[in-house]
């Protein structure tokens, strides 16, 4: 982690520079097939990653590489949206992957909102469901904080036995109920892709107490604990990952999946906008 201080700050400082009057206290990272939230907002600057220094470049489909600052639509709060996230995969490292979300504490966000696209292990799910992330298991075995820890970031050893903020939960589980809409509580299974899982690692990851899979989002919780952000996790389900009836997956079909729960998504993130 060494001289990452430095290059938060200086990423940090280039937001500020050109989205002046920056306050949001609530951060939001838009998964595939979610960008389309970013619409929602209003007054917006939209930065490109390229233009920031040392942000790494999203080239997964379906991630439009840009960070946003302005109002969501019908909430009155400044928010600051990354559309478009890093993938170990895209042979990022872990640290930066999670990156982005060392600068948005940098710039003041409190709160932080992760989205991704997963494929349903829990036989209960269907496509187009939102799982709120009640926990992970981190089977890319990578972790953002390998290395000398710059104790002005965080702790070198970051308890991670709540990673996913219980109040956000009972939140999200509160806008549903009044929505109608189902909205489970599961635990995520970070996988490093970029292929799609075999048979026996779906029954393995569901013997293990696994209800979703996906290839992002647990370098940057990770992170976000360590730095002493609130997050609140939420995966659209896009595909049923049943081993005894699996077909094939493609990401086109992943994408048109998660933008299909684009309403339930942004009925909970207006929720989480409101509390601040």
């Amino acid at each position: 982690m060494e001289g990452l201080a430095d290059q938060i700050d200086a990423a940090a400082d280039a937001i500020c520079s050109a989205a002046r009057g920056l306050a949001a206290k609530v951060g939001v990272i838009l998964g595939s097939g979610l960008g389309a939230l970013a619409d929602r907002i209003d007054d917006a600057t939209a930065i490109p990653y390229a233009d920031l220094p040392h942000f790494p470049r999203s080239t997964a489909a379906g991630h439009a590489g840009k960070l946003i600052v302005g109002t969501l639509r019908d909430t009155g709060r400044q928010v600051v949206a990354l559309q478009g996230r890093f993938h170990l995969y895209e042979g990022w490292t872990a640290q930066q992957a999670a990156f982005p979300v060392w600068v948005l504490k940098r710039l003041g966000i409190e709160t932080l909102v992760v989205s991704n696209a997963a494929g349903g292990l829990n036989p209960s799910y269907e496509v187009g469901d939102v799982m709120l992330i009640d926990d992970h298991i981190n089977f890319m075995f990578k972790n953002p904080l390998t290395g000398v820890n710059d104790d002005r970031l965080g702790p070198r050893f970051p308890d991670m036995s709540a990673p996913y903020d219980r109040a956000l939960i009972e939140l999200a589980e509160s806008v549903a109920r009044r929505a109608g809409f189902f909205c489970p509580r599961g635990v995520y299974v970070g996988m490093l892709g970029p292929t799609y899982e075999t048979r026996a690692e779906y029954r393995m990851a569901r013997r293990l107490g696994g209800d979703a899979a996906g290839m992002s989002t647990v370098p940057e919780v990770i992170a976000a604990q360590h730095c002493g952000v609130r997050v609140l996790g939420l995966s659209t389900i896009t595909n049923a990952c049943s081993p005894d009836q699996l077909s094939e997956t493609s990401h086109e079909e992943v994408v048109t999946a998660a933008a299909s729960a684009g309403k339930k998504l942004r009925a909970i993130v207006e929720a989480v906008v409101l509390l601040k």
